[in-house]
């Protein structure tokens, strides 16, 4: 990893550019951050943020979407969501999961930007953000998003399918998913011959998630797929899916 340079690092904690790497991103000082972008908020808000730097790094999103929701309200997150900042606008999907004046369909509708964002970084924050509500309520998720499917964006695509992982890495399982994996068939029946390979891997995770809980029904399912349509995106995501079913 080669250092970052002073000065993108100072640019980066003003919030004046996005960062171009995982490493860059990791490296954000979210209390100068917070500062930089919202110089009214209270030394206590930014005391409680400098207590929390050795955290993992979700731990600290969260954090700082309270804080935002705290000090701006429900109203901030359009400002947040529209920040020139790729941490800041994660922080925006954070003030909207914890925002409790939002039903899930508008939770859904306005995260679309953040979904569809040009940095991937936010793009997981923003499935990430909104996880729990999705597992309170999953099938009335899986209603909601089934439109996403056929979405011109491979972003939005890929949305429906991690955000209903069901074990996604660093957030809560959803059991409902684990034990009745056909509750998910509209979401992924129409991305089996998706020919966005970002996506494709996202299905083939989806069921690699799936294979320890339910490898019977993951192999039947690639079998049947397989079986009514062979084709090259088909093929990949099911080898993907079954890659640790020996």
């Amino acid at each position: 990893m080669s250092p970052i340079p002073p000065e993108v690092l100072s640019s980066l904690n003003r919030g004046e550019v996005e960062s171009r790497t995982p490493v860059e991103g990791l490296a954000v000082d979210f209390t100068i951050l917070l500062r930089a972008i919202c110089p009214q908020l209270p030394r206590t808000a930014t005391e409680v943020m400098r207590a929390a730097h050795a955290e993992e790094i979700g731990r600290r999103m969260l954090l700082a979407g309270q804080i935002m929701l705290q000090h701006l309200g429900p109203t901030g997150y359009l400002a947040l969501a529209r920040h020139r900042s790729d941490t800041v606008r994660g922080w925006a999907a954070y003030l909207l999961a914890a925002s409790p004046d939002f039903s899930l369909g508008e939770r859904l509708q306005l995260i679309r930007p953040l979904a569809n964002d040009r940095n991937a970084g936010v793009r997981d924050w923003a499935w990430l953000a909104l996880r729990r509500h999705i597992s309170a309520n999953v099938e009335t998720a899986i209603v909601l998003m089934e439109a996403w499917t056929v979405s011109t964006s491979p972003f939005l695509r890929r949305f429906v399918v991690e955000a209903t992982r069901p074990v996604g890495i660093g957030c809560v399982e959803l059991p409902v998913l684990l034990a009745e994996p056909s509750l998910g068939l509209p979401l992924l029946e129409p991305l089996r011959t998706d020919p966005h390979q970002y996506v494709q891997d996202s299905v083939a995770n989806w069921l690699d998630d799936l294979s320890q809980a339910q490898p019977d029904w993951v192999g039947d399912l690639c079998e049947r797929w397989l079986a009514e349509g062979p084709h090259p995106s088909t093929e990949r995501i099911c080898r993907g899916a079954l890659r640790n079913l020996g």
